[in-house]
């Protein structure tokens, strides 16, 4: 089953069970998912849906800090309930050793020197862990494994 299918099944249930919070993030990524596909004209495919679903959880989280910060408990906490649902969509993350084992891989496959090549580092990996780790400490352990070299 596809994601976007899963996610249609998952907003039929929502219906069913009267669950208004989470039924309206599930509208949420399906807008999004429909606007994606009626702009570029193309049918998405699971990579695709997960990079949108990757991208409302970073708005998510931006959002979490801003309220916090400004003092609005009220409106953290519904993107924090937004943020749960939307982190059940994403596929199972990496941990911090599989993250090493493939920033050295990359390292070694790219013939990186120095941090003049992470953005050739950073080109291999983003296909490969994009959903499964966050891009920021994945970029953060390349700085870190570039300098040593």
């Amino acid at each position: 089953m596809s994601l976007k299918t899963q996610i249609s099944d998952d907003m039929k249930a929502a219906m069913r069970a009267k669950e208004a919070g989470k039924l309206a993030t599930i509208r949420l990524i399906l807008a999004e998912i429909k606007r994606k596909e009626v702009d570029e004209r193309i049918e998405l495919d699971d990579t695709q849906t997960v990079a949108i679903v990757e991208k409302m959880i970073k708005q998510r989280k931006d959002s979490i800090t801003q309220f916090e910060a400004g003092g609005r408990a009220d409106l953290a906490d519904i993107e924090k309930a937004e943020l749960a649902v939307l982190t059940g969509y994403m596929p199972a993350g990496l941990s911090d050793e599989e993250v090493a084992a493939e920033v050295a891989a990359a390292v070694a496959a790219t013939g990186a020197s120095g941090p003049q090549d992470m953005g050739k580092v950073m080109g291999v990996l983003k296909p490969k862990l994009a959903g499964r780790a966050d891009m920021t400490a994945v970029s953060a352990q390349v700085k870190k494994a570039l300098a040593g070299a």
